[in-house]
């Protein structure tokens, strides 16, 4: 319960930081789509461990294996498998941890809520569970391209106090040129710095990753409940870390009055277009053609190499210092994660909306 996600395309992920391995199955993804294993392991190669002296040194190849509802290069219409081992084990880092509660961690809430948890690692509550969502969003991104060319672009935008000055939609390219995945190279530079001098410290920072989607087609999202802005806040407030969502001006259009506020509709090249985005690509809960784009904050990673006072599970004061290894800051790999989870949520709505507006012909 709780693991599975979307409607029409849907995703269960399963799977422990320090199990067997992690995995995800995809129902409901269309028959004939071209899909091989490459498609899935770039997604992959962005997001996993050891990528660079920012990161966890944890070494994993994350290297996918396609199970099930793929033949000769094309997708069966039927559920897809996928399947990632781990390998690289180290239990004995947690032993403390059994017994002891990391603060601002969900050590205790799982605990509390299950009566047992896997403590190596985190077990379920680890940002290895993410593994399945971006294996998934890798074949969602292929279907929204295929179906509209749309993109889809994550970035670094703040780190701890330091902002980056981003105006326009970045390229991959541009966001991939450093380990911060930041297209603004010195404000780039600047992060990496304070993520090194924190992690030498045994402490941790966090930020905000901004999204943009383009060429996203006018009619996307149901009302009242399923907005495309309510489904993106949960897929994002789903990813570990995180702790806050918002679209378009979000906070910022609040010291706004609303003639200061309203996107202006002009004609754009024979269609219905905004002079302004501030709606961000989003009005009644439904996309109105303009660029989507959304901003999710992550906090401090919670297990820092450093001692902290605690309780452990009989509620006796005690210390911790948290062994093993950790991101001093989790967004340089969160940005992948938060693609993929766009692209799930839209690929969705997408399908949807054509079950709904396209699939009956009541022409007589």
């Amino acid at each position: 319960m709780g693991n599975s996600f979307g409607t029409l395309l849907r995703i269960s992920t399963w799977g422990e930081s320090h199990g067997g391995g992690i995995g995800v199955v995809i129902d409901g993804c269309p028959p004939r789509l071209p899909l091989a294993a490459e498609d899935i392991q770039f997604e992959l190669d962005r997001r996993r461990p050891g990528q660079s002296d920012i990161t966890t040194p944890r070494k994993e190849s994350d290297t996918a294996t396609i199970v099930s509802g793929v033949y000769e290069g094309l997708t069966l219409g039927t559920p897809i498998a996928i399947y990632v081992p781990n390998g690289d084990h180290r239990p004995e880092a947690y032993a403390e941890m059994k017994d002891k509660f990391r603060p601002s961690h969900a050590d205790f809430t799982y605990q509390s809520k299950f009566g047992i948890r896997n403590h190596e690692g985190g077990g379920r509550s680890s940002a290895r569970e993410t593994i399945g969502r971006v294996a998934a969003g890798a074949i969602a991104r292929k279907i929204l391209f295929l179906a509209g060319q749309v993109e889809i672009q994550a970035y670094v935008t703040r780190i701890h106090d330091i902002e980056a000055k981003i105006t326009t939609f970045p390229s991959l390219e541009a966001v991939e040129a450093n380990p911060v995945r930041c297209p603004d190279p010195e404000a780039a530079e600047a992060m990496a710095e304070r993520i090194r001098a924190v992690r030498a410290d045994g402490d941790s920072i966090g930020g905000c990753i901004e999204c943009r989607v383009r060429n996203l087609p006018v009619g996307l999202g149901v009302p009242v409940f399923d907005r495309i802005e309510a489904d993106l806040a949960k897929a994002m407030l789903s990813l570990p870390a995180t702790k806050g969502f918002e679209i378009g001006s979000g906070f910022a259009g609040t010291h706004l009055k609303g003639s200061e506020h309203n996107d202006i509709f002009i004609e754009k090249e024979g269609q219905v277009g905004t002079a302004t985005n501030r709606s961000g690509g989003v009005q009644g809960g439904i996309t109105n053609g303009e660029e989507i784009i959304f901003r999710v904050a992550f906090k401090p990673t919670a297990t820092l190499i450093q001692k902290q006072a605690t309780v452990d599970s009989d509620g006796k004061e005690t210390e911790l210092m948290g062994r093993g290894r950790h991101d001093p800051c989790v967004l340089p790999r969160a940005v992948p994660i938060v693609e993929a989870m766009a692209a799930l949520v839209l690929t969705d709505h997408w399908m949807r909306h054509s079950a709904q507006c396209q699939t009956f012909d009541f022409k007589s």
